[in-house]
């Protein structure tokens, strides 16, 4: 038997990674880009590869995502991000896991987090996985507009296999995407009509750096481990400040 496979990717200015994507995932039978637009070089990349590659605004995560799998033409999906470095032999596992007898409906990925040239071992990412393999008949995206995770009634397995996460390129770029989920999860809330407080501009930052860096031992990482926490709870306290500059119509 031989089950195809259809490899998935939403991308903006990704001209770094694009191409190893491509690379790494072409054991899939179709790769499938939906691109945001971008104004590097990602398009052009791209399209010196067989892939089929859409250009569709960006509202959201989820949207961008589901709009993707509405594309493929298989049913079994693998959906990694562009920083994901997927090797050959988790390339392996996830064809011989589709062609198995009964196989799940998804299956998590576990991911090794990469922060300022080291692995963080904590710092809240000691148990990170994500469905990164799913059946499309079973799964979809759950419509959060940021830290969207798939949905399915049935039982999700995992892989043997890890991704390294290499989501660092500058300590810019990593802010900037911070900051731009806080815009996104700032929308979600505004639309809810929730105004921020106190507790949202003081609590809820602090106790995500005391959860990230105490109680997930995010000390044992380092002055790197310090960093990440840090920017964390900040993009937190930033989440919060962009709502209310909503409410006050203030770019």
């Amino acid at each position: 038997m031989n089950t195809k496979i259809s490899a998935l990717a939403i991308t903006f200015n990704e001209e770094d990674h694009i191409e190893k994507y491509i690379e790494q995932l072409s054991f899939a039978d179709e790769i499938i880009i939906v691109d945001s637009f971008s104004t590097d070089k990602t398009v052009a990349l791209a399209k010196k590869h067989n892939v089929t590659l859409i250009q569709r605004k960006f509202d959201d995560f989820s949207s961008q995502k589901n709009f993707a799998i509405d594309q493929a033409n298989n049913d079994w999906i693998t959906f990694f991000d562009l920083d994901e470095e997927v090797p050959k032999v988790l390339a392996d596992e996830i064809v011989a896991t589709v062609n198995a007898t009964n196989p799940e409906k998804a299956y998590h990925v576990k991911r090794d987090f990469h922060f300022m040239g080291k692995r963080m071992k904590y710092s809240g990412f000691q148990t990170d996985i994500s469905v990164r393999l799913f059946h499309k008949q079973y799964c979809r995206y759950n419509g959060k507009p940021v830290h969207e995770t798939i949905e399915t009634t049935e039982n999700i397995g995992i892989l043997q296999h890890p991704v390294a996460h290499q989501t660092y390129k500058s300590f810019d770029n990593y802010n900037q995407k911070l900051s731009h989920y806080s815009r996104l999860q700032a929308e979600a809330l505004y639309k809810k009509n929730v105004r921020p407080n106190a507790y949202h501009f003081i609590f809820r930052p602090f106790y995500r750096f005391l959860h990230q860096y105490v109680l997930r031992l995010g000390f044992l990482d380092g002055k790197e481990g310090f960093i990440l926490c840090y920017v964390h709870a900040f993009s937190v306290f930033k989440r919060y400040l962009q709502l209310w500059t909503m409410y006050r119509k203030i770019e």
